[in-house]
């Protein structure tokens, strides 16, 4: 595989793949942190008026702590903010890289500098992968030691 063909097809398509899951991360974190910040600030407002005849207002304070407590709940499954900085931070890493390397600045300013990039962006990937399999390990190992617990 030559340069340009490396720079296009692995590089360039992962610092795309890292930048666009870095971004849904981001969406998705934000969103629901400012659904679960608004609807935990929305329920001591609506129980100061309610009166003991007010069910309606007693239903939608408690159904905001509900939501509150699922958005949490959302939030830490899925990681999004995790996601978002390991991804966005690994995207940088690779762009600095890229340029490191169009730039024939240090470690890249020797005679073939291709096959040291090429190295070091697998490293880069290969981390990243490693670090996501830990983790969906860790999980299912989490969920079998509460199943075998619940038993």
């Amino acid at each position: 595989m030559d340069k340009d063909k490396y720079l296009q097809e692995r590089l360039d398509d992962q610092i795309e793949w890292y930048d666009k899951k870095s971004q849904v991360n981001q969406k998705w974190f934000k969103l629901l942190k400012i659904l679960e910040i608004s609807s935990a600030a929305l329920i001591p407002f609506i129980i100061s008026f309610i009166a003991d005849s007010s069910i309606i207002l007693k239903i939608i304070a408690g159904s905001l702590g509900i939501l509150v407590v699922i958005i949490s709940g959302i939030i830490g499954l899925y990681k999004f903010q995790e996601n978002w900085i390991e991804y966005r931070t690994t995207c940088e890493t690779l762009k600095h890289e890229k340029y490191l390397f169009l730039t024939k600045s240090n470690p890249y300013n020797i005679d073939n500098p291709l096959p040291l990039l090429v190295q070091r962006i697998e490293s880069i990937i290969s981390k990243e992968n490693t670090y996501w399999s830990h983790y969906i390990k860790k999980e299912d190992n989490d969920n079998t030691d509460s199943a075998l617990t619940a038993t």
